[in-house]
């Protein structure tokens, strides 16, 4: 509120209602000597405009800031204590300069320093009531703001989940696949029908949820990278080094399937290149990661957006405070997403 642009108009504004508003209840007759008219105002215009400059000082300095963030006091406490010191230099100042053109204010020095520094005191009260208000406005909105920016964030990532997951190259790849294994070998047809079915099961049943466990979302990836080995054969491989107690911990719904729909659709999966692909997790059981080898497909191929992994980012943003890593080397790719437990998940949105 200090800073506004139009803050000399407001100073001045503030003067001349301090002024009539002292004449109204013959404020004046106060002081212990015949005050000049012209003296009160100038008086009052120097005081409001040093304790609003003043407090403009303060709001830019870095030393409350430190002390924000190391005892976790609120910021407009820090200035307001401050402006208190302000208020006395302030009248300190005035009165002495004022004894230039009164002598009388030698004799009766203590009596208008209280006057000057209850009126200042009055002032900055007033001042820093409106900065509050300007203030908590300005959070409130920034908050509603941000809150409809993540719930965009979230519908959008949502959304594009579940377009991923009906992905028509998908289902043409695996429709293709399937009437293969019709005449070839109807078992094999069968089992593949059944697994299928386990993948947009899954997609219907947790669409709309936040967080899913880890249990199911790995069963759901059996079914899901049992598609995808049926069609490249020996040419995926995935290997799985789990040490956890999966039923425990949960992980935003289909964020792992994404990240190895990516790695397939990035590299080359073939038998002169086989794609290799890592289920495991971090010794401190914090992330799971999903690393791959990379022989990546020419550019012109495949389109990379990072749409997918900048989607799965948000998500986990709106539920911890775990931010997702991504680890690109010379041969492999490395993604970790946050574990998260359900009391994690409700302190970070209480």
């Amino acid at each position: 509120m200090f800073k506004i642009t139009n803050r000399y108009l407001y100073i001045g504004l503030l003067t001349v209602y301090s002024y009539f508003n002292i004449l109204l209840i013959d404020g004046d007759r106060l002081y212990a000597f015949d005050v000049y008219q012209i003296y009160l105002f100038v008086n009052l215009l120097v005081d409001i405009f040093l304790i609003w400059e003043g407090n403009r000082l303060i709001q830019s300095l870095k030393i409350p800031e430190i002390v924000v963030l190391k005892y976790k006091v609120n910021r407009l406490v820090i200035n307001f204590v401050l402006s208190f010191l302000l208020c006395l230099l302030v009248s300190a100042v005035t009165i002495a300069i004022s004894t230039s053109f009164y002598e009388q204010l030698q004799k009766n020095y203590m009596v208008n320093f209280k006057l000057s520094l209850g009126f200042t005191f009055r002032v900055n009260l007033f001042l820093h009531c409106v900065n509050a208000i300007v203030f908590y406005i300005n959070r409130y909105s920034e908050s509603r703001l941000e809150t409809i920016k993540l719930q965009k964030q979230y519908a959008e990532a949502r959304f594009d989940v579940l377009k991923s997951q009906i992905n028509p190259h998908f289902l043409f790849n695996s429709f293709n696949v399937l009437s293969n294994l019709v005449y070839k070998n109807p078992d094999d047809a069968s089992e593949f029908i059944n697994e299928m079915s386990k993948v947009y099961r899954y997609v219907l049943k947790y669409q709309n949820e936040r967080l899913v466990s880890l249990k199911e979302e790995l069963n759901f990836l059996d079914a899901y990278t049992y598609l995808l080995k049926i069609r490249f054969r020996d040419n995926l491989q995935i290997e799985k080094d789990i040490k956890l107690d999966i039923s425990s911990i949960y992980v935003v719904p289909a964020s792992l399937q994404i990240l190895i729909e990516n790695a397939v659709k990035h590299n080359e999966v073939s038998k002169a290149h086989p794609l290799k692909i890592i289920l495991t997790h971090t010794p401190d059981q914090e992330f799971f990661v999903i690393k791959n080898t990379i022989k990546a497909i020419k550019k012109g191929e495949v389109n990379s957006t990072e749409v997918g992994l900048k989607n799965i980012a948000a998500r986990y943003g709106l539920l911890s405070s775990k931010q997702m890593q991504v680890i690109k080397g010379t041969n492999s790719f490395e993604v970790q997403v946050p574990l998260l437990k359900i009391l994690e998940y409700e302190s970070s949105n209480s």
